[in-house]
């Protein structure tokens, strides 16, 4: 199904074409014209309005104070944008294959100039490997226009996201469309990887989170996880609460 709305920008570079459409509401980052890589509300610019990127914002219930956050694909910058405008005093880098892209983001969809966003063009296995900053939070969402970049499930990958995290951090990941391994196959390699120290629900669009953690699943009770999500989704301005049952409900892997 194409993307309803006008092309206000197409480009193109080595790896393919990055089309920016608009709506009467909305603007949306697409690779194919057919599928939504990121979505902004123009009355609401730094808002997450795809429902399984509110959905991986819940790792937030599990970690007492944020400093420093990785995101691996930056798109449009959606989740960029609602953690500075959310955290102000929050490093994050933000690590994307293609600079095209990155200029896309700045131009279209008002990726903020701060001393605190740092982007890194490069390839995000080779970079997770590499980097000597550790996060309390990465945030990896790997997709292309086939679906589920594979490398966002090999071993090597979840290890290495693993050793760039602090302590008492989580590595997020968003599962959908992988034609690669099946869910048997990712859960197993997960499991082996985090020690079944794993989260994992399914959101109406079919996307699965999986909140993985380095050092296990903090203790924490249903009312304090209740007044921690009241507090963050006030803060970040996106349903939060709507996720803690599911989170609730959830069965480690």
């Amino acid at each position: 199904m194409d993307i309803k709305g006008s092309c206000i920008s197409s480009t193109k570079d080595e790896h393919g074409p990055i089309y920016v459409y608009q709506t009467r509401t909305s603007r949306i980052l697409s690779f194919d014209g057919k599928i939504y890589q990121s979505s902004m509300k123009l009355n609401d610019i730094n808002g997450l309005h795809l429902g399984y990127t509110q959905a991986m914002m819940t790792a937030l219930l599990f970690i007492p104070q944020i400093n420093t956050a990785t995101i691996m694909g930056l798109g449009a910058g959606s989740m960029v944008k609602n953690l500075l405008s959310s955290f102000p005093e929050l490093d994050v880098h933000a690590i994307e294959y293609r600079e095209a892209v990155t200029n896309v983001a700045k131009e279209h969809f008002y990726l903020p100039d701060t001393d605190h966003l740092f982007i890194h063009i490069d390839d995000a296995a080779n970079y997770i490997k590499k980097t000597k900053i550790k996060s309390d939070i990465i945030f990896s969402d790997l997709y292309n226009s086939q679906g589920m970049e594979p490398k966002q499930v090999t071993s090597s990958y979840l290890r290495n996201c693993k050793n760039a995290l602090n302590k008492q951090g989580i590595l997020v990941l968003n599962i959908w469309n992988s034609v690669i391994n099946s869910t048997a196959e990712i859960n197993e390699l997960l499991e082996f990887e985090f020690e079944k120290q794993l989260l994992s629900f399914k959101v109406e669009s079919g996307n699965t989170i999986v909140l993985a953690f380095k050092d296990g699943i903090p203790l924490i009770n249903s009312a304090d996880m209740q007044a921690k999500s009241e507090w963050l989704q006030e803060k970040m301005n996106i349903p939060i609460k709507c996720y803690v049952k599911l989170i609730e409900e959830t069965l480690i892997l």
